[in-house]
């Protein structure tokens, strides 16, 4: 009985702390996910959707520090409470999600596994049942070390939980899952393989008032494109540096555009307002979310093959 407790206390803490951490490197991931499960069409709990982030990131970090501590052997009683406690939280969502069929990925792993919501709702099950057993056998937990440093090892953690979350706020994600990642192709993303599964890349188009510019754009060397999903909740701050960079990037012959979900009329105002020398194109907002997560942010491609993602605080950093 010892021994399964130590294996069942490897494999919860482990997971958890896979779980958060995949999460960990992107959470406006997390915080779109919540926002979803937090829209009238799911929850209904739309008051909540301004709360999303912090929402997200303090589960987050929760799933990684209670992961350290049950590993490390810290407060074990305290920790197996609090991870049953956040493991019902997820079992009540995921079984939401597939008895109605409301969310059609719970967001567990973010962006780097997909599961089904049944799938995601069993899996909840079974750690639930995991956290249990260990909870009816917690004699067995044992500190690795001494209190002073599994406290210092699970405080640490915590700590370098919130220094990662806001790296990657300020800059981008620090691995990138997504079929928009550095070196991913789009357009082969695009194609159909004969097996019935759905494309990598969907949704994706760049489109004028008058033309589907997309293939144009994808067979391009040196196409720049500045993301703005939604110019009304876009940081005005970026648009100084973006200007500069787009002016410098013209001359040394890129084909530069903005891309945009919100209004024309709305776009133009910026562009004024901005002196940008670009124009805007329309796409998807959800799909621009998936693509890069600055607003605004900056995409290079070339030949529809991405080769440099930049935050709008980052955009100094791009070398032509």
């Amino acid at each position: 009985m010892k021994t399964l407790t130590h294996i069942i206390r490897f494999i919860v803490g482990g997971l958890f702390i896979f779980s958060g951490f995949v999460k960990l490197v992107d959470p406006i991931g997390s915080q779109y996910k919540f926002q979803e499960y937090f829209s009238e069409g799911v929850l209904n709990l739309e008051f909540l959707i301004p709360f999303a982030l912090p929402f997200a990131i303090l589960l987050i970090i929760g799933e990684i520090v209670l992961g350290v501590a049950l590993l490390v052997g810290w407060l074990p009683k305290l920790t197996l409470w609090k991870l049953l406690g956040l493991i019902l939280v997820f079992l009540f969502l995921t079984w939401y999600s597939a008895y109605y069929n409301k969310v059609t990925d719970c967001g567990c792993f973010g962006d780097f596994m997909k599961l089904t919501p049944w799938q995601s709702f069993y899996k909840d099950v079974v750690l639930t049942i995991m956290i249990v057993f260990l909870l009816f056998q917690q004699k067995h937990i044992k500190p690795i070390s001494s209190q002073k440093i599994v406290a210092s090892i699970t405080i640490l953690s915590f700590f370098a939980c919130m220094y990662l979350s806001f790296h990657v706020l300020t800059h981008l994600p620090l691995i990138d899952f997504r079929p928009y990642a550095i070196g991913e192709n789009i357009s082969e993303g695009m194609e159909y393989k004969g097996d019935g599964e759905i494309p990598k890349v969907h949704d994706f188009s760049l489109e004028s008032a008058e033309a589907d510019l997309t293939e144009e754009l994808l067979s391009k060397e040196k196409v720049m494109l500045v993301i703005v999903y939604n110019i009304d909740k876009a940081d005005e701050n970026g648009f100084p540096a973006i200007k500069k960079m787009t002016d410098e990037a013209i001359v040394k012959g890129y084909t530069v555009y903005g891309v945009s979900a919100s209004f024309e009329d709305d776009l133009v105002i910026a562009q004024n307002k901005y002196d940008l020398p670009f124009e805007f194109l329309f796409c998807d907002e959800t799909t621009l979310k998936t693509i890069i997560r600055g607003n605004p942010g900056v995409v290079i491609l070339n030949k529809g093959t991405v080769t440099g993602k930049w935050n709008y605080t980052d955009v100094a950093d791009i070398e032509l």
